[in-house]
């Protein structure tokens, strides 16, 4: 059990070296020629970077070794069942719940109240950010089971962006766009987006190469319609 929960782990420390590494290696070259930082900032960064290093190498595993198996499953299961559209309210809770728990999500809304000085509050982003990723899973799985065309979602969506950037002002546009690429982060693309794969291979007249993936591109849309939609009720409040 533990030898197959651990098989190719080799591969996965040596992929995250080559990513982490370098950033290792030109932290350092800046502190010997510019930073000049105490030795005790410097070893608390490269403690972080080690504990870097290990959360990212045992995420990857359990995800290699865990989420794709178990959101592959799910989804078969929901794709077999004569009520699979049930597989709408399951995504939007899926989306809520990934993005709520997501990393990159969190830094992104601790930085934004922290540089607006509270202005924007990490919560009210925060479930902004959530909403707009449950809207787009609900959506992705809605696509799995009537095989529309991700061109019908994506076209519209960013046409609606461009038109929603003249009136949310210039700093929720810039936060928005943001918000896209941070949420689709790693739990979102492993587990949910293994579970339209899943859906969409058991299915009748479904193609996973066609009807599941897409599901990304979605996520990273949906977020910058919600934040700019935030940032328009921010300018319809007097607040910007």
């Amino acid at each position: 059990m533990i030898r197959l929960l651990f098989q190719d782990f080799s591969h996965i420390v040596v992929e995250v070296a080559f990513a982490l590494v370098p950033l290792l290696l030109l932290f350092i070259f800046f502190q010997y020629v510019f930073l000049k930082m105490p030795r005790e900032q410097v070893l608390n960064i490269v403690k972080g970077s080690i504990l870097a290093f290990c959360g990212l190498t045992l995420f990857l595993q359990g995800v290699k070794a865990g989420f794709f198996p178990a959101g592959e499953l799910i989804g078969r299961q929901l794709g077999a069942s004569t009520n699979n559209w049930i597989m709408i309210p399951i995504g939007f809770i899926l989306g809520f719940v990934a993005t709520f728990a997501e990393p990159a999500v969190r830094i992104l809304t601790l930085e934004v109240e922290k540089v607006s000085s509270g202005f924007i509050p990490r919560l009210i982003l925060l479930y902004t950010l959530c909403i707009g990723v449950s809207i787009a899973v609900a959506l992705s799985m809605l696509r799995v089971i009537t095989g529309w065309a991700i061109s019908y979602f994506i076209i519209p969506g960013y046409l609606l962006a461009l038109l929603l950037t003249r009136f949310a002002g210039s700093s929720f546009t810039a936060i928005a766009f943001d918000s896209g690429g941070v949420a689709t982060g790693p739990i979102t693309v492993t587990f949910i987006l293994a579970i339209a794969v899943g859906a969409a291979s058991v299915m009748e007249g479904r193609d996973p190469l066609l009807d599941a993936f897409g599901m990304v591109s979605l996520v990273a849309l949906a977020p910058i319609l919600c934040v700019l939609i935030l940032g328009i009720i921010f300018q319809k409040g007097g607040k910007s």
